[in-house]
């Protein structure tokens, strides 16, 4: 770990367009939980990691941006659920592959079982790793990688 990394790590965990429904958008495909359970979800993990997890949501594309290039002031690492951006935003793969963190991508549902469209994702192009098709727990297991990542220099 550099000397940045040794002090309390700091997630940001970040959530794109439409996550702010979960719970009542499509059940069958994204599950019961609220984005406010995933929060809690990953203030728990983080805080078993004696990490922070800074949990936002934005259905616009420029605050997203911008959180990510802020990014490396506060935090070590993010872990993004993009959602629909996935798919198209040639913007956040950008900004996530200068921000100069490790990057985690998630997603509530097993995007290869979906339409043709949600096979491509160019959000994994800045990514370490991928997580996908677990549900709310992905957002956990995405805070332990991340974390994992730091601890190991990977």
């Amino acid at each position: 770990m550099s000397k940045k990394q040794r002090g309390a790590v700091s997630v940001l965990v970040l959530n794109g367009p439409n996550l702010n429904l979960l719970g009542q958008r499509e059940p069958e495909i994204y599950g019961t939980a609220t984005l406010a359970d995933i929060a809690v979800l990953c203030a728990k993990t983080a805080k078993e990691l004696g990490a922070s997890a800074d949990f936002r949501q934005s259905n616009h594309e420029g605050e997203l941006i911008d959180w990510i290039q802020g990014a490396a002031k506060k935090h070590q690492a993010v872990v993004i659920n993009a959602a629909g951006y996935s798919h198209t935003s040639i913007a956040l793969m950008d900004a996530l592959g200068s921000c100069g963190l490790p990057v985690i991508e998630v997603h509530l549902s097993n995007i290869y079982r979906r339409e043709e469209f949600r096979h491509s994702s160019y959000i994994s192009r800045a990514a370490r790793g991928v997580i996908c098709g677990l549900g709310a727990e992905g957002y956990s297991l995405a805070i332990r990688a991340a974390v994992h990542c730091l601890k190991n220099g990977t």
